[in-house]
């Protein structure tokens, strides 16, 4: 990846938009380490409850997965609902779960409060690979019933009228889950952070912290930040400052193509709402309608931080299986987006010693958890909260060192081979189910 943003929202950008580096000596009581979702997040906690932040990147804010994601707005986390209740049951995993849907509900207030224009949509669709009817009906319920969640299932015939292609079978739908710009969120975020006092400085690698008794010092190649409290915010951006989190964060990398804009009548040919969508297999496909009719189309998993060659061709084709129709539509970007996963994938939310915090590898989805994070260490910071302990249990394994990517692209290829044994018995089931309905027919 280059040090600057390649991305469509990069490119919806205005002037105006670019911040000093640091290059002074100055004191907080608290410096955030990290200007992605996560860092914004905690400093706009803290500001809005009257404490001095400064916030430092390494690049500009958002360079990271941050402003590479596809812009999916989800309940939940990196590790499905099902782990979750398997792994505390069902009371705490509802409430750890329910962290993340009343952030969703913050994100929406927050776009309207502070007028940031992020192109809010509403509408995601999970759309199943598999002729399952019963086992979706079976997921919906278990949602409802043990999380709250507001969710439908669709029958097919309902999935083909909004997805027109017959890769796919039922789905459930979330209609409060939405879509948006996750660049344009945080540049509206970071407005309002600067706006209450906060000090926001780009290009300010912290190279080296000095604990001492009366907090941290962070230095950068040209000043420093003396604070009471330091949070980690890098994710798979650590340069090795807290060896506790960045040994148990594994870089992943993942990809995202947007085409030229479309016709309505092309576009609708396959895509007929705007809603996120997605598909149920380990190696999903997930896109949705921007709002100049062009289609932004997410999925695969590499190994190492290097852009394939012949991205967007390749993206291109996995568009095309799904939706052929749309063959001829031309790609106008195509981008690489690290994220910081764990082995657990849960994120890094707590108190690691007195005065240092981390709130981190978020693993895919960041835009709900990371709001629900950065609101509890704020709270923990300012207010003496203690809702993070909720997430003590899931500790700092080690995913690796240098072997940690082979094994995740181990990991992937296996998940592809799953779906594929997966798809094929399913349709040793459809065959059989078909010669039952033709012998009783015979009779």
């Amino acid at each position: 990846m280059t040090g600057k943003l390649e991305t469509i929202y990069a490119q919806t950008l205005t002037g105006g938009l670019t911040r000093p580096r640091l290059e002074e000596n100055l004191s907080a009581d608290v410096c955030v380490i990290g200007g992605g979702l996560a860092g914004i997040n905690v400093a706009l906690g803290l500001v809005q409850r009257g404490k001095s932040v400064v916030l430092l990147e390494s690049r500009c804010l958002g360079w990271g997965a941050s402003g590479r994601n596809g812009g999916f707005v989800l309940g939940g986390y990196a590790a499905g609902p099902y782990e979750l209740y398997k792994k505390l049951g069902a009371s705490q995993a509802r409430q750890i779960y329910g962290l993340t849907l009343s952030a969703l509900k913050l994100i929406r207030q927050r776009a309207k409060d502070f007028g940031i224009p992020c192109d809010i949509t509403d509408g995601h669709l999970k759309c199943s690979w598999y002729d399952e009817p019963e086992s979706q009906k079976k997921t919906v319920d278990f949602l409802k019933e043990n999380f709250g969640e507001n969710i439908e299932f669709w029958p097919r015939e309902k999935v083909r009228d909004v997805c027109r292609t017959d890769r796919y079978y039922d789905a459930y739908f979330y209609p409060g889950y939405f879509h948006m710009n996750p660049l344009g969120y945080i540049q509206g975020l970071a407005g309002v952070i600067e706006s209450k006092g906060g000090r926001i400085f780009e290009y300010s690698p912290a190279l080296a912290v000095e604990e001492t008794s009366s907090g941290s010092r962070v230095k950068t190649a040209s000043g420093t930040v003396h604070a009471a409290h330091i949070v980690y915010c890098g994710s798979a951006y650590f340069n090795g400052l807290e060896k506790r989190l960045s040994r148990a964060c594994l870089p992943v990398s993942t990809y995202v193509m947007v085409t030229e804009p479309l016709s309505r009548e092309k576009m609708a040919s396959a895509i007929t709402k705007p809603y996120a969508i997605r598909d149920t297999r380990w190696t999903d496909d997930y896109y949705r309608i921007l709002p100049d009719n062009s289609l932004l189309w997410g999925g695969r998993v590499g190994l190492g931080t290097r852009v394939p060659a012949n991205l967007d061709r390749a993206m291109l084709g996995d568009l095309l299986k799904i939706y052929p129709q749309l063959e001829g539509v031309r790609v106008k970007s195509a981008w690489a987006g690290i994220m910081g996963y764990t082995t657990h994938k849960m994120p890094h939310i707590g108190r690691l010693r007195d005065g240092v915090w981390s709130c981190t590898n978020f693993g895919g989805n960041g835009l709900g958890p990371t709001t629900a994070g950065g609101e509890m260490i704020a709270a923990a910071i300012a207010q003496g909260d203690e809702t993070y302990k909720l997430f003590e249990r899931f500790g700092h394994q080690w995913t690796g060192g240098p072997l940690g990517p082979l094994v995740a692209q181990g990991v992937y290829y296996s998940w592809g081979i799953a779906d594929a044994l997966h798809e094929t018995g399913n349709a040793f089931k459809r065959a059989q189910r078909k010669k039952a309905a033709a012998r009783r027919t015979a009779r």
